[in-house]
């Protein structure tokens, strides 16, 4: 979450957060099956479309695609949100654009090749 211009990323001991400024920085989000890579994912994704910034994610498993729906108020989410101590939050969608290398089911990448 984008909060007080700095990327909310997670809570632990103590909240960790991104600054913008150090976000065009490598990075490496790795981790055992289930321990929220997809989801810190997009949390970062949606941050930095709160802060206009454009973002561009391969998306091999289709995981990430759900970002252009508005999330639905579940269990989980509202326990997180709680753990989190999060005061603003709401259910949004984002704007997302699905290219296609092979142009059959989404906007088709066009390149030059010579």
């Amino acid at each position: 979450m984008f909060i007080e211009n700095k990327l909310l990323i997670g809570i632990g001991e103590m909240p960790v957060f991104l600054q913008p400024r150090m976000a065009n920085r490598h990075g490496l989000i790795a981790g055992a099956t289930g321990t929220g890579k997809t989801t810190t994912l997009k949390v970062m994704t949606e941050s930095f479309a709160d802060m206009g910034v454009p973002v561009f994610l391969a998306d091999i498993k289709g995981d990430l695609a759900s970002l252009c729906r508005r999330g639905e108020e579940n269990e989980h989410v509202e326990k997180r949100v709680q753990t989190m101590q999060l005061e603003v939050f709401d259910y949004r969608s984002y704007p997302v654009h699905l290219w296609d290398v092979f142009g059959k089911m989404g906007h088709p990448v066009r390149t030059t090749v010579s």
